[in-house]
Order: C-alpha cells, then sequence, then structure tokens
C-alpha cells in the first residue's frame, strides 16, 4: 500500500492532535481574572440578598439611632448626629459585606465540595489571594456607594475629601475581605464562620465609633479604641464627609496599610501551605 495514501491529510493531523497546555508566566493573570469574575458573577446573582438587604439595614439602623437620640438636632463634632452616624453606618456595612463575601465563599466551596475546582488550576497563593480578596473589596465598594447614595435622600451628605473616603473605603473592604478569607479557610462549617463574625467582626464594628466619639470615652476604653484598627478606618472615611477627626489621619492610614499587610502575607502563606484546602 501507498505510504501517501495511508497518512492522514496534513490538515485534519493537525485537527486531531491533542491540546498543547496553554503557557503560564511569572503571573497567571487570566486565571486571577476569571476567579475575580467568577466571584463577583456569584453575588451579582442575588443581588437582593448582597447588595440591596445591607442598604435596607442600614437606613434602618440610621432611623432608630437619629430618632432616638434626637437626629439633626443633636450636635457631635460641630455637626448633626445624623451627619456624624451616616458615615459609621456606611463603612460598617462596607466591612459587613467585605467580610461575608471571601467567607462565604470559600465555606460554601468547601461544604459542596467544590473547592477543588480552584485548587487544581495553575493560580499560585498569590493569584488565589488576589482574586477573592479583589471580589470581596468589589463588594464591598458596590454596598457603600449604594448606601451612600440611599441616605442622600435622608441626610445632608458633603464629600470634603474624596481621597479620604476612597482610601479608608478601599482599606476597609480589603482588610474585612482578607480577614474573611483567613476565617473561610479556617471554617470547616457555618457555624465556624458564624462565630467569628458575631465574636470578631461585629463588636469590632459596634466598639470603633461607628454610633459615637470616642472622645466622650474615659482614658482605657479610649487606648482600648485606638488598638481596634476598624477605628482608624470609620475616622478616616467619616473625616472625608464632616472635615474632623477623632485621632491623627496619617497615622491611621499607615496602621490600616500594615494590618493589610499583614493580613495579605498570613493569607498567602495559608494558600500555599494548602491550611485546611488539600488533604
Amino acid at each position: 500500500m501507498d505510504d501517501r495514501l495511508a497518512a492522514p491529510p496534513p490538515r485534519l493531523a493537525a485537527a486531531h492532535a491533542p491540546p498543547s497546555p496553554r503557557r503560564v508566566g511569572l503571573f497567571n493573570g487570566r486565571g486571577a481574572w476569571t476567579l475575580y469574575a467568577k466571584e463577583v458573577r456569584r453575588f451579582l446573582k442575588v443581588s437582593q440578598q448582597t447588595l440591596m438587604a445591607p442598604v435596607v439595614t442600614t437606613l434602618l439602623f440610621l432611623a432608630i439611632f437619629a430618632l432616638a437620640l434626637g437626629g439633626d438636632q443633636r450636635m457631635i463634632a460641630g455637626v448633626p448626629f445624623d451627619q456624624f452616624l451616616a458615615p459609621g453606618l456606611v463603612m460598617m456595612a462596607v466591612a459587613q459585606n467585605a467580610f461575608a463575601n471571601t467567607s462565604s465563599s470559600l465555606v460554601i466551596s468547601k461544604v459542596q465540595g467544590n473547592i477543588v475546582d480552584v485548587l487544581m488550576p495553575p493560580l499560585s497563593p498569590s493569584e488565589l489571594t488576589l482574586g477573592y480578596a479583589l471580589a470581596g473589596v468589589t463588594r464591598g465598594l458596590f454596598v457603600g456607594a449604594a448606601c451612600i447614595l440611599a441616605m442622600t435622600l435622608f441626610v445632608e451628605t458633603h464629600i470634603r475629601d474624596l481621597g479620604l473616603v476612597l482610601y479608608h473605603a478601599a482599606m476597609a473592604s480589603l482588610m474585612l475581605s482578607l480577614l474573611g478569607l483567613m476565617g473561610g479557610i479556617w471554617a470547616d462549617k457555618f457555624d465556624h464562620i458564624a462565630a467569628v463574625t458575631n465574636f470578631v467582626v461585629t463588636p469590632a464594628a459596634f466598639l470603633s465609633g461607628t454610633f459615637y466619639s470616642i472622645e466622650l470615652l474615659p482614658g482605657f476604653w479610649n487606648a482600648l479604641a485606638h488598638a481596634n484598627p476598624l477605628f482608624f478606618l470609620i475616622d478616616g472615611f467619616r473625616a472625608g464627609f464632616i472635615g474632623k477627626s477623632d485621632g491623627p489621619l496619617l497615622a491611621g492610614a499607615l496602621v490600616v496599610a500594615g494590618v493589610n499587610a499583614l493580613l495579605w502575607a498570613i493569607c498567602h502563606a495559608m494558600f500555599k501551605k494548602g491550611y485546611k484546602l488539600k488533604a
């Protein structure tokens, strides 16, 4: 038999050739973007729960505390109480939702057994941390923007320093996103992550000057408040609206940047080790 008749045409042979593996450089940008897009689509699919519900909750807090404590008739830091309260409530919503995004995603994946779909692709610990963390930041910023827009209907709002507002909103989202990532990796079931929410995140948010000025606290409690990173986030964010702060803004900005760097390093190490992720 003629060998030329037995050999498949070149085009047919190329069509049936096994696919060659995609080359990944030092940074798998496509992979990190895919993970980020997956996480963003995940919370957008249930936007009534992830975006609208926090806005309603924040407005309820505003109504209850403003009406109970005097509303715009009471002054704190030289501004009406409702104007003082609104930025703190927005920051609390940002923090809680950034935490919930990363923690819930990982716990759901572990409980359902599909965490392997994230661990098998060629994603490094840096890319895993980046994809999850930025998705949490995105949800936090979306919730913050929605809350601010809703509050402008009820509270006179002025942004005096946009840089302070954006910096502290982004840093708050990143901090709680990374904390949620750590909690999600550590947790084996939903009860574990609920414990972190109830005993760490919520107390830290409520005791960070959300509803009051820490200048009203006595010495020990004032010093304790300054040890809470969320205080610097709320204080800097509020200063962007009312032009006044309870603490040094530059020092606070450096503290939250340092805390975020530490949390990032811990998340990277947990992914690299495969802590509670790999058998």
